[in-house]
């Protein structure tokens, strides 16, 4: 995908997504929306078992594992068009996906404008004669492409894995 499709692409998903912010508008209920919704009904367990095919004891299983988060999404979709609902899953990035890369790009520019200034130092050569803003916006210009972001933020998330470990 070229470089002007990939930014078209995000800037689609962005407005695309928008709507979908704030997330905390759709954090699920302590006991989870498959329990929320049938009390809301005043459904039994037995009732939704019978709509689904399974046994009340399936019903108090598949209500406690999405109220801890394991519930699988077949088995979530089950359940929702068992309660006359649809599932909407979606991945909502935390800032604009524009954003997320214009920022990463900026990070990848400064640490490689930090490891030349140190070398030009090192060597008695100041690089203090350009603006650092200017000169990252350069680094990102001449420097960064489309591919180097996508990988930097694999880096990235790799990084954070290894720390929560």
């Amino acid at each position: 995908m070229k470089r002007s499709d990939r930014k078209q692409a995000r800037q689609r998903l962005d407005a695309r997504l928008a709507p979908l912010r704030p997330v905390e508008r759709f954090q699920p209920p302590p006991r989870g929306f498959i329990r929320a919704i049938r009390d809301a009904f005043g459904m039994t367990r037995a009732e939704l078992a019978l709509r689904l095919g399974v046994s009340p004891q399936n019903v108090e299983t598949l209500e406690k594992s999405e109220a801890k988060r394991t519930i699988q999404l077949d088995t979530l979709e089950r359940a929702a068009e068992a309660l006359e609902c649809t599932l909407v899953y979606a991945l909502v990035p935390n800032g604009s996906l524009e954003a997320t890369v214009d920022a990463r790009a900026r990070t990848i520019a400064k640490r490689g404008l930090a490891r030349v200034a140190h070398t030009m130092r090192l060597e008695a050569q100041d690089t203090d004669d350009m603006d650092p803003e200017a000169r990252i916006e350069a680094y990102v210009r001449d420097h960064l492409t489309e591919r180097s972001h996508a990988e930097l933020l694999v880096e990235s998330s790799n990084k954070t894995k290894r720390q929560i470990e």
